[in-house]
């Protein structure tokens, strides 16, 4: 024989209040979605709670780099000047450890002028890996870190705004992996790029 505990209808919980948990439930995600979702992601702070928090700002540079992105893939993106790659060369090697055979290691120097884009990406086969620095002369620069192989036209790997990332780029799958910046401070900026591993090119795309 199966007993079953059934409440009692004095435990069960009135319409009432079932009508305020759902209210409460709803205030809460309205104040979260105004408070935190609509900075962080779409860089809208009616609250100003989010520039507190530092929200607001990553929420700006997603949204305009997913527009940069989405504007140079239709082939919409403003025309400019094509970027003045200074150098790109085997990197110095006084004083520097040996690099290991079968691995590379070369400077890049870009000069961007305001609001011009460059993409410089890197040859790599799966699971190779690259040590990389980048630094940029002139303050903070929009950059998204990512890769690309016929049928995959983008994998992100990172993206924000920085003056000097370094880091290890892991290629996820055989084919070009890189950076593409954006130089949003209204002056002329130089991004100088070192890296150091395995992979066969060093190709600027824009």
């Amino acid at each position: 024989m199966y007993n079953a505990n059934k409440p009692t209808a004095a435990e069960l919980p009135s319409t009432g209040q079932l009508l305020r948990s759902t209210g409460i439930a709803a205030a809460v995600a309205a104040a979260l979605l105004v408070t935190v979702v609509l900075p962080a992601e779409y860089g809208v702070d009616p609250t100003r709670i989010g520039s507190v928090l530092g929200l607001t700002e990553m929420g700006r540079i997603k949204m305009q780099l997913a527009a940069e992105a989405e504007a140079e893939e239709a082939g919409l993106a403003p025309a400019a000047p094509a970027p003045v790659v200074t150098a790109t060369a085997p990197a110095a090697s006084a004083g520097a450890a040996p690099v290991p055979a079968g691995q590379r290691s070369d400077e890049t120097v870009i000069t961007l002028a305001p609001d011009q884009g460059a993409e410089i990406k890197l040859v790599m086969e799966e699971g190779a890996r690259v040590q990389f620095t980048w630094v940029s002369s002139g303050g903070a620069v929009n950059f998204d870190t990512h890769a690309d192989r016929p049928g995959t036209p983008y994998h992100g790997y990172g993206k924000g705004s920085e003056q000097r990332v370094e880091g290890e780029l892991v290629a996820a799958f055989t084919g070009s992996h890189g950076w593409f910046w954006r130089n949003r401070t209204g002056e002329p900026v130089t991004i100088t790029l070192r890296t150091t591993g395995a992979y066969s090119e060093v190709k600027r795309v824009v």
